[in-house]
């Protein structure tokens, strides 16, 4: 990400000037430089950084990680800590301030400029996958006033009707659905896509799949056998009277 905007927090002022220094020569736009995290709040406002620099120990009342909390209730700006102290319990202190990366001081200037790189390429990652849920949530916020979904799959926006769903499947931090004639992966949780799926027509049966109740071929626990595909899917413990209550049975 090149003319980047960075803000630097760090108390010392030597350190401070070489930072600054090794941005600026590549390439990179310093809006910022405060030595105090109460300072930093106060002019973070309008500077509106890309990445900020944080040393975790820093003068004044508040520490660096106070001031990423803080910074992190009001704005989403990823966060690289400076530090001294590469100790258990400082990091794990660190962590409750959510941060994209830690530099161990002293750092040499290749270092400290491929950790901004990946933290940035990272950053703009996870907001193309945060437009694409609420893009998804859109859609579907009022599901009486729609039957479809819109899915993203090769550059472009494809559009699932929920009648073309056979089953969904988790997984690890995505899940695939399963339609008639293709497969689609996106970055969701089975929570999120129960919320999604309209109730009446869907069913969780296990913890790892979502099936179309009129898809179901034929059933003999603990097994799910779904039509056209012939796939077999698990029926787990948890799920079996929710799946059983929703089945017309003669």
């Amino acid at each position: 990400m090149s003319k980047a905007k960075v803000y630097i927090v760090e108390d010392e002022i030597l350190l401070s000037k070489d930072l600054e220094n090794i941005l600026k020569s590549n390439g990179y736009n310093v809006v910022g430089v405060s030595q105090t995290g109460e300072e930093f709040l106060e002019k973070v406002v309008e500077e509106r950084p890309n990445i900020v620099l944080m040393d975790i120990m820093l003068k004044g009342k508040i520490t660096g990680i106070e001031a990423a909390k803080k910074l992190r209730e009001m704005f989403d700006i990823p966060v690289i800590f400076l530090t001294a102290y590469g100790d258990e319990n400082t990091v794990e202190k660190a962590k409750e301030s959510f941060p994209y990366g830690y530099i161990i001081k002293p750092f040499r200037e290749k270092e400290l400029i491929t950790t901004i790189e990946v933290v940035l390429n990272k950053y703009q990652a996870d907001q193309e996958i945060k437009k694409e849920r609420d893009l998804l949530y859109n859609l579907v916020s009022n599901k009486n006033e729609t039957d479809c979904i819109f899915v993203r799959a090769d550059y472009r926006l494809n559009k699932i009707s929920f009648k073309d769903i056979y089953f969904v499947e988790a997984m690890k931090d995505y899940v695939t659905i399963h339609t008639s004639d293709n497969m689609y992966t996106v970055h969701s949780t089975m929570k999120e896509m129960q919320k999604i799926l309209p109730e009446k027509e869907f069913v969780r049966v296990h913890r790892s799949y979502i099936v179309r109740i009129d898809k179901i071929y034929s059933i003999k626990y603990p097994d799910i056998v779904i039509e056209n595909k012939m796939k077999v899917i698990p029926i787990g413990g948890l799920y079996r009277k929710e799946l059983y209550r929703k089945l017309n049975l003669l």
